[in-house]
């Protein structure tokens, strides 16, 4: 497997360059709503998981982690798309190669160790990208097994909702949930896995209605992550305002 290679100088000079141009060229607005580092979870390591819908998931939680400081996070990445962007393992990503068994073995302890060393994880327990229709969630054993090999992490579920909805460029959102800390060496990975399947999916019905319910408005609850982008509907507002005077 491929490890992570912190480098503290290249992670600030690339946060800038994700933040300043490629999230702002992508997308009009990024938000979060609720905590990253809940008070609850105050001195546990904390393993995030997420759904995984797009190729930009990486970035945008990179981005939002970035936000947070005073902690160290590291990122589960497929070893095929990290090979290809191996500078990523300078920003905290590790490699996954869920086709072979002994890869995938030590990933999870890698996983575990960076977690026993005070690190925070983020991972897609779903193994791959799918679309944001796709129900139910089905997650893979992996979160429940780097659990019980590190009972003491907080498990915070993140999820990610995006779309074209008013504007020319997309709109993203995150929602960090309530941290979930149960007694995970006496659980079954089987058991582990199925709460955090009800937990992830209930969280994303709940995620996807408050965007239905505002109509592709922004819900007031979701913080900026970022100064908003401006789509091509706005700059063209902008100068048709500026034609009538």
């Amino acid at each position: 497997m491929l490890e992570a290679v912190k480098s503290k100088s290249f992670d600030q000079i690339f946060y800038r360059y994700n933040s300043l141009y490629l999230l702002r060229r992508h997308f009009h607005f990024l938000g979060i709503s609720g905590e990253l580092q809940p008070e609850a979870a105050a001195g546990r390591p904390i393993l995030y998981i997420m759904n995984h819908s797009s190729w930009w998931d990486g970035l945008l939680a990179y981005h939002a982690a970035g936000r947070m400081k005073g902690s160290s996070h590291y990122f589960m990445m497929e070893e095929e798309q990290l090979r290809k962007y191996a500078f990523f393992r300078k920003l905290g990503a590790y490699s996954i190669n869920r086709d072979r068994t002994g890869d995938l073995r030590a990933s999870l302890r890698y996983s575990a160790n960076l977690l026993h060393a005070g690190g925070n994880v983020w991972m897609y327990p779903e193994g791959e990208i799918l679309p944001l229709s796709s129900a139910p969630l089905l997650l893979k054993e992996g979160a429940a097994l780097i659990l019980r090999m590190c009972p003491q992490a907080a498990v915070v579920p993140v999820t990610l909702y995006h779309g074209l909805f008013r504007h020319s460029k997309p709109d993203a959102t995150l929602l960090a949930g309530e941290a979930l800390m149960l007694p995970w060496a006496d659980l079954k990975r089987s058991h582990i896995t199925g709460i955090l399947e009800t937990i992830l999916q209930a969280q994303l019905d709940t995620h996807r209605q408050m965007i239905f319910s505002n109509k592709g408005h922004m819900p007031e609850q979701f913080r900026p992550l970022m100064k908003q982008g401006r789509s091509t509907n706005e700059w063209l507002d902008s100068m048709r305002g500026r034609g009538s005077r």
